[in-house]
């Protein structure tokens, strides 16, 4: 045990040297950015948060998925110097050249800095549930062991995949929707745990469940029956005092869970001024500094909140969707470079030897 947990800091000391290191040349990777998954604008960006400069883009605004596009991304994790980034595609009528009929991407993949594909998982613009297909992944995970944890919501699944694209772990039986024994709703989101459990957000299902390895629930919230029931889990995350973080979509609010299941903090994200009624919040993370970082999607901002649930930090304009300097469309995940606190540590292990 010592010796795995030896390995374990080694990995993360050196991918945070490779961070800083990277920062330390320019603008890009620089510990503190804040990464955006920018949906609707088909677009991640990596922003200073001092200036509210873009520093870094990958998708050049396609809504057909290709080498240089990305189709509404919803979510993206800088690994090292890499970024592996979900290509989710977008539903029919949501932004321009999806209006008669959705547009797909159905792939992860890894970037370099330069836009450069390197590695790829689901084929471009195909949806299905065969090898090398997927239907809206809409997280992926990077694991210590190189492989990499992927939310195939279409297909109501959680797989964990090989760089050589075999799925060696499913959660959820392939294309089945329920809540019985290994069965998902529609899943938004899927984290490795410390204990090597995986945290999942089963969003159709209205509940976040802990499962272990051999697929057992281990721990479960939902409050069915209480006015705390949920209504689209979207995300969660587990931090340092065990709480869970729970990003309640559907209900327009943050909860922070206690493992006995008694809700301990909650922030509504419809109470500022200017909201949309129903900005249905897409991930929230919780930083090393405490504050909690919110992808506060139909609002077009991500905004940054303090224990006391003040805003310290925004960007994007609050009930304005668009493209123009400083705006976002339909921002569904944030991520500070760096800063990983509740969710996966940024690994570079074995991925990284191959580039």
């Amino acid at each position: 045990m010592q010796n795995q947990v030896r390995l374990w800091v080694l990995i993360v000391s050196v991918a945070l040297l490779a961070v800083v290191s990277a920062g330390a040349q320019g603008n890009y990777n620089t510990p503190g950015n804040i990464l955006i998954s920018d949906q609707f604008n088909n677009r991640v960006i990596e922003v200073n948060p001092t200036t509210n400069q873009i520093v870094w883009q990958f998708g050049n605004g396609s809504s057909v998925a290709g080498p240089n596009s990305v189709v509404a991304p919803n979510d993206a994790q800088r690994v090292g110097d890499l970024t592996l980034i979900s290509g989710t595609g977008a539903p029919q009528g949501t932004e321009s050249g999806c209006e008669n009929a959705p547009c797909p991407d159905n792939r992860v993949f890894v970037v370099n800095q330069a836009g450069d594909i390197l590695w790829q998982y689901g084929m471009a613009g195909v949806t299905g549930s065969g090898y090398d297909q997927l239907n809206t992944p809409v997280e992926s995970t990077f694991l210590p062991n190189g492989d990499v944890l992927i939310t195939d919501q279409g297909n109501d699944r959680v797989i964990e995949v090989t760089q050589q694209k075999q799925i060696v772990w499913q959660y959820g039986e392939t294309g089945v929707a329920g809540n019985g024994p290994d069965q998902l709703n529609s899943p938004n989101s899927a984290e490795l745990l410390e204990n090597g459990h995986i945290l999942i957000a089963d969003e159709s299902n209205n509940r976040v469940i802990e499962v272990n390895p051999a697929k057992q629930i281990v721990w479960s919230f939902n409050n069915s029956g209480n006015p705390n029931v949920l209504n689209a889990a979207a995300f969660a995350s587990r931090v340092c005092n065990f709480d869970t973080v729970i990003t309640d979509g559907g209900n327009n609010r943050i909860l922070q869970v206690t493992p006995g299941g008694t809700v301990d903090f909650v922030y509504y994200t419809n109470t500022q001024q200017g909201s949309v009624s129903d900005p249905t919040p897409s991930r929230a993370i919780r930083m090393c500094n405490g504050n909690t970082l919110i992808s506060n999607q139909f609002d077009g901002q991500v905004i940054e909140i303090n224990p006391q649930s003040m805003i310290v930090w925004s960007y994007g304009q609050i009930g304005v969707n668009g493209s123009g300097p400083g705006l976002l469309n339909g921002p569904y995940d944030a991520k500070v470079v760096g800063d990983y606190t509740g969710i996966t540590p940024p690994f570079r292990g074995f991925f990284a030897n191959q580039f």
